[in-house]
C-alpha cells in the first residue's frame, strides 16, 4: 500500500493544503494529491476560494477531506485588482487557519508566492512547510503581462526567494521546476521531491465518437484548456486561418473547450479572421462533455508559444489528450516533448504556417495518428502515472514529518471517515 513505503505518514497526522487560484475538488491536481494522503491514513483540511457555479458551499467534507472555502472576487483592473484579491485571499485564509487549528503540515500551492506568510505563521505552531510550485511565478509574470523586468518583476522574485526560504521540502511539478528550486531557490537537492500531474484515468477514458460534433465535416480538430494570455489560443486560431488560406483546407471543424481571461477576445478574433463558421467555443463543459469532444477529435491542438513560462511547464492539456489516446500538434517547448514524446508533432516556436501544414499532415494520415494516439497512452499509464507522483508526495510528507510526532487535535467528524490502510 502507499502508506506503507513512507516513514512519516503515521495515523493521526493532519495536513491543511493552501490554495488561492482555483476550487477544490475543481483543481484536480489538488484534488489527487488529498486522495492520496488521506489514503495514507492523513487527515486532510484544504482552504480555497469558492467557485462561481461549482464549489459553491462555504464547508463541505468530501470523500472524507474537509474543505474551507471562502468568497473571492477575481483581480480586475490592474495591479489595485490584484493586490484586493490577494490581501482578501490572505485574510480569509488566516481566519479559516486558526479555525482549523494545529497541523503537521501546511502545503502551500502558488500562484500567488504569499501563502508563504500563513505557512510561517502556522511554522511557528509546530508545523512544516510543503511548498507546491505550480508556477514559476517571475516567468508568468513575464510571460502574461509583457513588462519586462519593471519594479513589479523584482517584488515577485523577492517573494518567490521569500517563500523557498520559508519551506523545509518543495515539491515541483516537473524536472525543470527542480532545477529552479535547486539553482534559483538555493534548496538542497534531497529537499525537493517532482510530483507531476497526471489525469485522473477514472475521468478520462474514451468512448464512442460521435460523428454529429464534426458538423458535416471529416475532420475534427479540438483544443481544451484555459484561455489566457499566455495560453496562444490567439496562436492556433491564426493557424486555422493559415490552414484555410495557405494550405487550401476547409474539411474540418474546430471546437475550443474551455474558458478564461481572453474567451471573449479570441470569440472576437475568430470572428474577425472569418472562422465563425468552422469554430465553436462551448465555454467550461462538463466532464461526460469533454470526453464526448476528446474522443471525436482527430487532431488536438496544443499551441502554447513559447515564452519563459510555457518552456519550462508541463501542460495539463497535453496530458489530457495523451490519456485519450489523441495525437497533437504543439510548438517545440522543452516539457512538451518531455510530456508528449511520440504523441505530438512539433512545429517551430511560434511558426503558426508551420503548425498548420502539420495539422494537415495529420488529418491526411490516421496511421500516425493511431500510432501516436497509443504512444500517448502508453507513457500516461507507463512512467508518467499518477501511481509515481504518489509515492513522490509521500516521501516529500515523510521528508517533511522526519523524527516529528503528530500534533495533537484531529477532526472528530473525519474519524470515521479515513479510509483502511
Amino acid at each position: 500500500m502507499l502508506g506503507e513505503e513512507t516513514s512519516g505518514d503515521r495515523p493521526g497526522r493532519r495536513a491543511l493544503i493552501l490554495v488561492e487560484n482555483l476550487s477544490v475538488p475543481f483543481d484536480r491536481r489538488v484534488w489527487q494529491e488529498c486522495t492520496t494522503l488521506r489514503d495514507a491514513g492523513w487527515e486532510v483540511h484544504v482552504i480555497c476560494p469558492q467557485g462561481s457555479k461549482r464549489d459553491t458551499e462555504p464547508e463541505a467534507v468530501i470523500d472524507g477531506v474537509r474543505i474551507h472555502r471562502y468568497p473571492l472576487r477575481a483581480a480586475t483592473g490592474g495591479p489595485a485588482g490584484y493586490l484586493r484579491e490577494y490581501g482578501s485571499a490572505l485574510w480569509h485564509t488566516f481566519r479559516l487557519a486558526r479555525r482549523v487549528g494545529p497541523v503537521d503540515v501546511v502545503h502551500a500551492c502558488n500562484p500567488p508566492d504569499l501563502l508563504f506568510l500563513p505557512a510561517l505563521w502556522m511554522k511557528r505552531r509546530g508545523a512544516r512547510f510543503v511548498f507546491d510550485q505550480h508556477d514559476l511565478v517571475p516567468e508568468l509574470y513575464l510571460s502574461r503581462f509583457d513588462r519586462g523586468e519593471d519594479l513589479l518583476y523584482r517584488a515577485v522574485c523577492a517573494l518567490e526567494r521569500r517563500t523557498y526560504r520559508a519551506a523545509d521540502v518543495v515539491i515541483a511539478t516537473n524536472e525543470s521546476y527542480r532545477d529552479v528550486a535547486v539553482r534559483r531557490g538555493r534548496k538542497r537537492p534531497e529537499d525537493v521531491f517532482v510530483v507531476r500531474s497526471a489525469p485522473d484515468t477514472e475521468r478520462f477514458h474514451p468512448v464512442p465518437p460521435e460523428p454529429g460534433l464534426k458538423r458535416g465535416k471529416p475532420h475534427l480538430l479540438c483544443y481544451l484548456g484555459v484561455m489566457g494570455p499566455q495560453d496562444g489560443v490567439d496562436y492556433a486560431l491564426r493557424a486555422l486561418a493559415k490552414l484555410r488560406d495557405e494550405v487550401g483546407r476547409t474539411d474540418w471543424h474546430a471546437v475550443f473547450v474551455g474558458a478564461g481571461d481572453t474567451f471573449d477576445a479570441m470569440v472576437e478574433l475568430s470572428r474577425e479572421l472569418g472562422l465563425s463558421g468552422q469554430v465553436e467555443f462551448t465555454g467550461r463543459v462538463p466532464d461526460a462533455d469533454l470526453v464526448r469532444y476528446l474522443s471525436s477529435a482527430d487532431v488536438c491542438l496544443s499551441p502554447d508559444p513559447c515564452n519563459p513560462l510555457n518552456d519550462v511547464s508541463t501542460m495539463n492539456k497535453v496530458l489530457e489528450y495523451m490519456v485519450m489516446g489523441r495525437p497533437m500538434v504543439s510548438f517545440d517547448l522543452r516539457e512538451a516533448r518531455v510530456s508528449a514524446g511520440d504523441a505530438a508533432v512539433y512545429a517551430s516556436a511560434d511558426d503558426e504556417s508551420e503548425f498548420a501544414r502539420l495539422i494537415a499532415m495529420l488529418m491526411d494520415d490516421p496511421e500516425q495518428r493511431a500510432r501516436m494516439g497509443k504512444s500517448g497512452q502508453e507513457r500516461i499509464n507507463g512512467p508518467l502515472a499518477w501511481r509515481n507522483s504518489q509515492r513522490s508526495l509521500l516521501a516529500a510528507y515523510a521528508a517533511a514529518c522526519r523524527d516529528r510526532p503528530p500534533v495533537p487535535g484531529s477532526d472528530p467528524d473525519l474519524a470515521g471517515t479515513r479510509p483502511r490502510r
